[in-house]
């Protein structure tokens, strides 16, 4: 499995959750899952993690224009650090 980090800061939280909510990674992006953080210090500034079911699937939602309207349109105010990593292990409780 691929999975893809995307991390930023947000104008406003509430609003930014409604657009993301709307053509979140796995409507948008035909993720397998999606989850959504936020950092405790600062709750606008938030990191998805998706997983794909290749990288081929993960570069096609990464470079898909309609993430980057719609990142504009929900408030994104920074640059987006966008990172892929490939699953190696998973370890739950």
């Amino acid at each position: 499995m691929i999975v893809v980090a995307i991390s930023h800061s947000v104008e406003d939280y509430e609003a930014w959750k409604k657009v993301y909510d709307e053509g979140n990674p796995v409507k948008l992006g035909g993720a397998l899952f999606a989850r959504l953080n936020r950092r405790v210090d600062d709750p606008n500034i938030v990191a998805a993690v998706a997983g794909f079911e290749s990288i081929e699937a993960a570069e096609a939602f990464i470079n898909n224009p309609v993430l980057k309207s719609e990142m504009e349109r929900a408030g994104v105010s920074s640059t987006p650090r966008i990172e892929m990593y490939e699953e190696v292990e998973v370890v739950t409780a």
